[in-house]
Parts: C-alpha cells; sequence; structure tokens
C-alpha cells in the first residue's frame, strides 16, 4: 500500500511539471513572488517578506507577466493593483503551491519526519521572542514550514479567531476567546527616553508626563493599553502625544529626542548597553505581564503543532536561561 502511495506521489509530479512545462514556461519561484505581491499589494513589501531585492522581484515579475496575453497588475499613481484576471491567476498559483507543499510533506512522511506547516501570529514585539523559542525546533525538523505573521494585537487576536493560524504570541490573553496557553516568560515595560534627553532627579511622575511629548502605538496595540491604563490610573495629564505604528520606530523616535514612551524591555537591550536610551525609575513601573503561545481550546492540533508544544515543554526553561537571562537584572 505504501509502494502504490509514493508511485502515485511520484506520478502526481510528473504530471504536474510536465503540464507546467507543456504549457507554460513558469517556474515554481516565479509562482511564489507573484502570490506574495498580489498578497501585499506591493514590490517592495513582497521583496522585503521573500528576502529578496527588489529588482530581482521586478525581474521575475516581468518575466511571470510576459506569458500572459492580459495584464496581472496595474499602477495608478503610485500604488500597485493586482487586476481581476491576476487575481485569478494568483487564486491558481496558490493552488499549485500548495498541491506542492503536499508533495513534498507526503514524500517527507513516507520517510518517517515530521512534516507541515506550522503557523504563528505574533505582535510585533514578539519578533524578539518568538524566533528564539523556534530556531532548535525547526533545525531538528527539516519538513516543517514556518509561516509567522507579526502584526499588532488586534490582527493577532483576529487570525487565531478565524482559525488561520495554529498559535498566536500575545502578552495580554484575549479575553472573548476561549484559549489553551503555555506561558513562556515574563514581559516588563519601563519608561524610556533619549540618554541625550536631560530628565531632572526628583522631577515628580506629574510632571514628568506634562513636561515631555509622549509617543504612542497605534490603537490595537498592547503595548499601547498598558500605557494608557497606566495613565488613567495615574490621572495624568499628557503634554503632547504622537502615534507611531510600530515598536522599531517609537524606539527609533524616542532615540532621536521626538518624545518619551512606555516601552518593553525586550526590545530595547543594544540601546541601553550602548547608552542609546535610558530608563526613567517611576513608581509603578515596570508593567509586569507575561508573554503567551495560545491556541484555540476548540482547535484540533496537527502533528507539527502537538510536536511543538512537547518541544516547548521540555526545551523553554533552557531558551529563556540560554537567551534571556540578562532581563533579571533589571
Amino acid at each position: 500500500m505504501q509502494s502504490l502511495d509514493i508511485n502515485f506521489i511520484y506520478f502526481y509530479l510528473y504530471l504536474l511539471c510536465h503540464t507546467l512545462i507543456v504549457f507554460m514556461h513558469y517556474t515554481l519561484h516565479q509562482l511564489q513572488i507573484f502570490l506574495k505581491i498580489a498578497e501585499l499589494q506591493s514590490i517592495t513589501k513582497a521583496s522585503e517578506a521573500l528576502h529578496l531585492t527588489q529588482p530581482a522581484v521586478s525581474i521575475q515579475l516581468k518575466n511571470f507577466q510576459n506569458q500572459f496575453p492580459f495584464p496581472l497588475t496595474e499602477v495608478v499613481g503610485r500604488q500597485l493593483y493586482v487586476t481581476d484576471f491576476g487575481t485569478e491567476i494568483a487564486h491558481a498559483a496558490e493552488k499549485i503551491l500548495n498541491e506542492v507543499h503536499a508533495i513534498n510533506y507526503k514524500t517527507l512522511a513516507y520517510k518517517g519526519q515530521l512534516s507541515g506547516r506550522l503557523k504563528i501570529s505574533i505582535v510585533s514585539t514578539g519578533k524578539y521572542v518568538m524566533p528564539y523559542f523556534l530556531s532548535d525546533f525547526m533545525k531538528m525538523n527539516e519538513g516543517v514550514e514556518l509561516i509567522m505573521d507579526v502584526t499588532n494585537k488586534s490582527r493577532v487576536v483576529e487570525s487565531l479567531e478565524m482559525n488561520e493560524v495554529d498559535f498566536a504570541l500575545v502578552s495580554v490573553l484575549p479575553k472573548k476567546l476561549v484559549v489553551d496557553k503555555v506561558e513562556l516568560m515574563q514581559n516588563k515595560l519601563f519608561f524610556i527616553a533619549s540618554n541625550s534627553m536631560e530628565i531632572k532627579k526628583g522631577l515628580t511622575r506629574k510632571k514628568l508626563f506634562e513636561k515631555f511629548p509622549l509617543i504612542y502605538r497605534e490603537d490595537g496595540s498592547a503595548t499601547r493599553a498598558a500605557m494608557e491604563s497606566f495613565i488613567t490610573q495615574n490621572k495624568f495629564s499628557v503634554k503632547k502625544k504622537m502615534e507611531l505604528t510600530s515598536n522599531e520606530a517609537v524606539k527609533q523616535a524616542v532615540l532621536s529626542g521626538l518624545g518619551c514612551s512606555i516601552m518593553p524591555l525586550i526590545g530595547i537591550r543594544n540601546e541601553l548597553k550602548n547608552k542609546n536610551l535610558q530608563i526613567v525609575p517611576l513608581k509603578g513601573l515596570p508593567i509586569c505581564t507575561s508573554w503567551n503561545l495560545i491556541w484555540l481550546k476548540s482547535k484540533k492540533l496537527s502533528p507539527v503543532s502537538k510536536a511543538y508544544l512537547n518541544f516547548l515543554g521540555s526545551e523553554k526553561d533552557r531558551i529563556i536561561n540560554q537567551n534571556f537571562s540578562w532581563i533579571n537584572n533589571f
């Protein structure tokens, strides 16, 4: 029976490749690139997501387009749009790539190796945390494909609720969803300022918030929610506030002296070490939460997901001690 299965897989792969060669001269690489362009509506964003140069992506798109009599994309002003025809091709490309992935997974499974996709959505600051808890697992299981989306909390929770991902990494548990969780590690938020900014000792908390502009994350961010809760509870009035849409943008704004912010410690280690940023001690800070890997309680976990949870169960403490022990110094 197993021999029949593997023979069918090889026959299917031959048939698929033969069909592609006869009717078109595009490659799987071109399909992947076009699918990412269609998804992000941008050559620049697609090149970043695929870790390719923008010219390389543009060339592959041009070569792919040359095989069709109708335009796949159009540019209006500076914005790229996928045409109706392009959308149909993108759907077909996704199906082909999914079939190729399925063939790869079946081949690996036949060899007795763990295979499949691991889909995780993480809040933006989680990019400083999650890779360390994935690296060894991915090295141990070469047949596992990782898809990780980095966004804000609202989108993370939405993707989990819509069953688009296996797991989500959050620092604040969603109230409306019934989830299971693995607590990974502690998350600390401090009041941060540029080291070039002179902050007089003895300045009251109230005066501090009134004197210096405050830089916020966007609505939907857990960091923003924690900051606003702290300000509201203490009845502080804010002199001026700015809103930026990523943790990195906030950090760069603070570094430049635009203002101060309440930020997760995990994302500013190097800046503190190099004395570019300073932690301003304030009563009530740091705000302490936990990084939690969560999944829907009702979800039937795949073999890959179960294997990853087993990996975390045995390796979590080692990973924390190896990579995050420095947090205890603050």
